[in-house]
């Protein structure tokens, strides 16, 4: 039991690979239904095992917990280093849950190439929880661009139309941002004398100019992923063109990626350059969050909007991040976690929808809820979490996050306000047209409504959308600490 607790976040990572591979291994389509309850089986696992990670994380402790660390390649003093906090271990529950959700979502409608499917969603998520919980610079980079690989063939092989486009694109955007982050993180090798260790390049005795060259490295690699304005331009495509679970898996877990790597990497490292470039962090929020919402709002297509609501979403995750407050930082991190369920929701809700009519256009729906009413719940239930109801997970993030931003600037509190307003007429747009009003397409009338598969995956986020809202206390104690002791690190440097 020792070796199991000691080594539970490199089983966390290895394991759902492993699956990935015995997945791939059932060959052919004829043999669909083992690959599925294969890798069912490998994501329920995965998921449990991730549970002890919240029960026996020690709260008010800022260290890092469930710490692995072994030489991996001595000459060059890289080691297999791995731990969570308060930051990246609820990031770590989020990637295991969806994934058995994606798992579950796409159970009846992928029917082509169904064990590579699978396996590509096994070994994207093995690989994502790596990049939460890689303390060495090198581990952490090739998780960070080794995923890149499975979603590039999930978009590439199971998207729509356009998706060797949508599937390159977001490829290049990602792989070539992700470039000077390499850069930095060889240059802060040199300078620790040799070595990898994450943490230890937090009390590096930087230059002011060499701080600032290592955050805009650091910057390139985690705005594409975010994405912020104006690097965004690859991920309304690749939605579009991503099958359901690519887009879930998409908005839900990859985005946050980015903003983790503000709080792990940038911040931290180059703490002096992080507060005096926070101006232009805060402005390309401040653009994403009202510019890219006004773009939702003129989107025909279901899909396209949900993924610039993303970007106007993310847009208060990076302000929250650089007021440097805690409850703005608090309520950004409850953001990342919020947007994985609301958006991932939608997405799915989206799905349903085109896997019944083939159309994710807006004006092909209307009236949905006389031929499918427990759906229309679920739909509008998400929708007005994605526009901040309060008693839902959308409300808590943004809330803490304008509280702390005020505290810091009325201006930047104001003009993050008025996203409220914005995103609730997108959202209310989309909702009346395609749930409610008269039935103006025929084939609308004789949808079936949601199976027993589809009430129990959109069932189970909007139960994680609703305990979030009302009860969002044990997610703010745990990351309470990690995010103290970061702003308390940033307010050090300054001194």
């Amino acid at each position: 039991m020792d070796l199991f607790n000691n080594h539970l976040l490199s089983f966390l990572i290895w394991f759902p690979v492993l699956g990935g591979l015995v997945v791939l291994l059932t060959g052919n389509d004829r043999r669909a239904a083992a690959a599925r309850w294969i890798a069912l089986a490998t994501g329920l696992i995965t998921f449990f095992v991730s549970v002890p990670l919240w029960v026996r994380f020690q709260r008010g402790v800022p260290d890092m917990q469930f710490v692995e660390k072994t030489d991996w390649i001595s000459r060059f003093h890289i080691e297999y280093f791995l731990g969570v906090d308060g930051i990246s271990m609820p990031l770590v529950l989020l990637t295991t849950l969806l994934t058995v959700v994606v798992i579950v979502a796409g159970w009846e409608v992928i029917k082509v190439r169904v064990s590579q499917y699978f396996a590509a969603f096994l070994i994207m998520e093995g690989l994502m929880i790596g990049v939460f919980c890689a303390l060495d610079g090198v581990l952490f980079y090739l998780f960070w661009e080794a995923m890149l690989i499975p979603m590039f063939l999930i978009i590439g092989v199971w998207g729509g139309a356009n998706r060797v486009y949508a599937a390159i694109k977001f490829f290049l955007y990602t792989l070539l941002g992700s470039l000077l982050m390499l850069v930095a993180l060889l240059y802060l090798y040199n300078a620790a004398g040799g070595s990898f260790d994450l943490l230890e390049y937090h009390s590096l005795p930087l230059t002011g100019s060499v701080q600032t060259l290592i955050f805009l490295a650091f910057f390139a690699a985690f705005a594409v992923k975010v994405p912020m304005v104006p690097v965004h331009t690859w991920l309304p495509d690749a939605h579009v063109e991503a099958p359901t679970g690519g887009s879930v898996i998409l908005a839900a877990i990859t985005l946050k990626m980015g903003g983790y790597g503000f709080l792990r990497l940038a911040m931290p490292i180059a703490p002096d350059a992080a507060q005096d470039l926070a101006w232009i962090v805060v402005a390309l929020s401040l653009v994403a969050v009202v510019y890219i919402a006004l773009v939702a709002l003129v989107q025909r297509d279901m899909k396209k909007l949900i993924a610039y609501s993303s970007i106007s979403h993310m847009g208060f995750v990076t302000l929250g991040f650089f007021v440097f407050n805690t409850q703005a930082m608090e309520g950004a991190v409850v953001q990342m976690i919020s947007h994985g369920f609301v958006s991932g929701a939608l997405f799915l809700c989206v799905g349903v929808l085109y896997d019944r009519l083939h159309s994710r256009e807006i004006a092909t729906y209307g009236g949905v809820i006389k031929s499918m009413p427990a759906f229309a719940f679920f739909m509008v239930f998400f929708a007005m979490a994605n526009a901040g109801l309060p008693g839902t997970s959308g409300f808590v993030g943004e809330f803490l996050v304008i509280l702390g931003t005020f505290s810091v600037s009325g201006f930047y509190a104001t003009v993050a306000a008025l996203t409220l307003i914005v995103g609730a007429a997108y959202t209310l747009w989309m909702v009346k047209r395609v749930v409610f009003g008269a039935i103006s397409n025929p084939d609308v009338g004789s949808l079936s409504d949601l199976n027993r598969r589809e009430f129990w995956m959109l069932g189970s986020m909007a139960v994680a959308v609703l305990i979030l809202g009302v009860w969002p206390a044990p997610l703010l104690d745990v990351m309470e600490s990690s995010v103290t002791h970061l702003l308390t690190h940033l307010a050090e440097s300054k001194l």
